[in-house]
């Protein structure tokens, strides 16, 4: 009660250094160079250690000084996973794809990516089920992985939601711009700045700011308001597949894969940012009144009928226009004025902006949430945990997400955040199931250090194999099968070494990933073969930003989590 009573009355907006960095180790500058001079020492303890689900659920809440309100259901959930998901990709990426890397094989490329996310799907599920926190993937790899591989992943998740709701919110001026009968580029200001950062765009900064707001708010109305656009979103939808099929021109699905194979699984690594959202779904679970019954229906239910819409909606725009000739960014709307129907091309636009307006809404919830449970950690500043009293929910973090989003969204094109933004998610998802692996057959103090061994064994040969295959892909060695005779035994030889030697330690006890290790395994092998799949200059960018969140570790990081979890905090003032 009285620690209650010390919250109210420091209110809510304050900026002070203890606010920011609480730790012993950034009191004064001596303090700071003897926290340097231990980093070693400090590495190595937090290399090892991990939280527990006791630790995630309860005793991190606590940083956030106020409670978020319980108001989802499962209808709630069912539909913030169209609203994240439909619009940024379908809408998005697909006329993009098509055009430079699959052509009509584009729905193939959908249920590649489908097929692998589907699979990172189930292993969200249960994690979410069993540790209902506002977390998502952070927390749970936190427990199961330790602080470091979590930290990893938590910078991923931050350039995730960054750079993804810059890329939606530049696909939404687009769209804008088509609606009023003009270019997609025509409300952009053109610059004389190197291609790719040429074009400024400061309408996807208030659709951010908006979108940022009304999240802020009120956590139940924007469900709600997320809850009518999809349902007049997904009447476009059906608009788009049975129109676009009744206008079908089979002759050009050929020729099917002009660009190959290889073209195919290009195409479903980028694509593969369609399926992304669903992991917000995941971070609701704290706001979820019922966890273990709503989240499983929430995320399998709608990510099985948004995978059979995608390949539908595929499949009409390859049928309606040439890939040659499809519009890589207004492609839906393009197709149907080629058809004919201009009137058409408005009801896409309204219905693709509507899209990405619930994008941006469901992704500025998840976000926050993911963000919030990080700077619990005090990974980042832990003013940024800091739950409003009145709303409910974290404005502070709500900003940290939305500025940096605006000023990339301002300056940078689509084709240079799409490829950043696929790594970053397929990173992520190659970790889920790993942990997950991690959290089936190891349990501390009790799982036989000999059975550990095996399971590490086990694992480094279904990660290199999976890695082996995907490189080996990426040689473009056409005809030759040689590589794939060798990788791909040793996968299997990984997976069963895990069916066979390694026994099971946990079982989940309200819902459960079928089929273990099977699924894990094959979830991890999609995910780095997709990875493999992505452009060079993608591992350049993602290996940049990699360094950048290493030095931000060593420096702050690292000596914030080590105090915290030590409890060499100061009190806030």
């Amino acid at each position: 009660m009285q620690e209650r009573m010390d919250n109210e009355e420091r209110g809510y907006w304050r900026w002070s250094k203890s606010d920011f960095f609480p730790e012993e180790s950034f009191q004064s500058f001596g303090s700071y160079r003897a926290a340097l001079s231990r980093t070693c020492s400090r590495f190595k303890n937090r290399l090892v250690s991990r939280s527990d689900d006791e630790n995630e659920r309860f005793e991190l809440k606590k940083q956030s000084e106020h409670e978020m309100k319980r108001c989802l259901t499962w209808w709630d959930l069912v539909w913030f996973g169209f609203g994240s998901v439909i619009g940024a990709g379908i809408f998005v990426l697909t006329g993009q794809e098509a055009h430079e890397q699959a052509g009509p094989a584009i729905v193939l490329s959908y249920v590649v990516s489908g097929l692998s996310a589907m699979l990172s799907v189930f292993c969200y599920t249960e994690f979410a089920v069993e540790i209902p926190v506002a977390g998502g993937s952070f927390a749970y790899l936190r427990i199961e992985l330790g602080d470091f591989a979590a930290f990893i992943t938590a910078g991923n998740i931050l350039l995730e939601s960054i750079v993804g709701t810059a890329a939606v919110a530049r696909a939404w001026t687009s769209y804008f711009a088509t609606l009023l009968n003009r270019s997609p580029n025509a409300l952009r200001i053109k610059t004389d700045l190197s291609s790719g950062f040429n074009l400024l765009d400061p309408i996807a900064v208030v659709v951010i700011a908006a979108s940022t707001t009304i999240a802020s708010i009120s956590t139940r109305k924007t469900s709600l308001l997320n809850w009518i656009a999809s349902a007049i979103n997904t009447l476009v939808i059906f608009f788009v597949i049975i129109a676009g099929f009744i206008h079908a021109d089979t002759s050009n699905l050929t020729p099917f894969l002009p660009y190959g194979p290889e073209g195919v699984f290009r195409a479903a690594a980028v694509v593969y940012f369609a399926y992304g959202g669903f992991d917000s779904i995941a971070t609701m679970a704290e706001e979820t009144k019922n966890p273990s019954r709503d989240i499983p229906i929430g995320l399998l239910g709608s990510m099985s009928i948004i995978t059979v819409i995608y390949c539908l909606m595929a499949l009409s725009l390859s049928m309606m226009q040439k890939y040659t000739y499809i519009d890589p960014n207004a492609a839906y709307s393009v197709a149907f004025q080629s058809v004919g129907m201009k009137w058409g091309k408005y009801l896409v636009a309204l219905g693709a902006l509507k899209g990405m307006t619930t994008v941006l809404l469901v992704g500025a919830l998840g976000q926050a949430r993911y963000v919030t449970h990080i700077a619990r950690t005090h990974m980042i500043p832990p003013i940024f945990a800091l739950v409003h009293p009145k709303t409910g929910t974290p404005i502070n973090a709500n900003l940290l997400v939305s500025i940096p989003s605006a000023l990339i969204a301002f300056f940078s094109g689509l084709d240079v955040l799409a490829s950043l933004l696929s790594i970053s998610t397929l990173f992520i998802f190659t970790m889920m199931p790993i942990a997950l692996l991690v959290r089936r057959y190891y349990v501390r103090q009790v799982t036989p250090r000999f059975h550990l061994l095996k399971l590490i064994i086990c694992l480094l040969f279904v990660v290199a194999s999976s890695m082996g295959t995907s490189a080996y892909w990426g040689m473009q060695l056409k005809g030759s099968w040689i590589g794939y005779t060798i990788t791909v035994p040793f996968w299997f030889l990984g997976t069963l070494g895990i069916v066979f030697f390694v026994p099971q330690q946990r079982t989940p006890k309200v819902w459960g990933v079928p089929l273990v290790p099977w699924i894990p395994c094959l979830s991890i092998a999609t995910n780095i073969f997709l990875m493999g799949s992505l452009g060079a200059m993608a591992f350049v960018r993602f290996g940049v930003c990699t360094l950048a969140m290493l030095l931000y570790y060593f420096l702050l990081g690292l000596h914030a989590t080590f105090d915290m979890a030590h409890q060499q905090i100061v009190p806030r003032s």
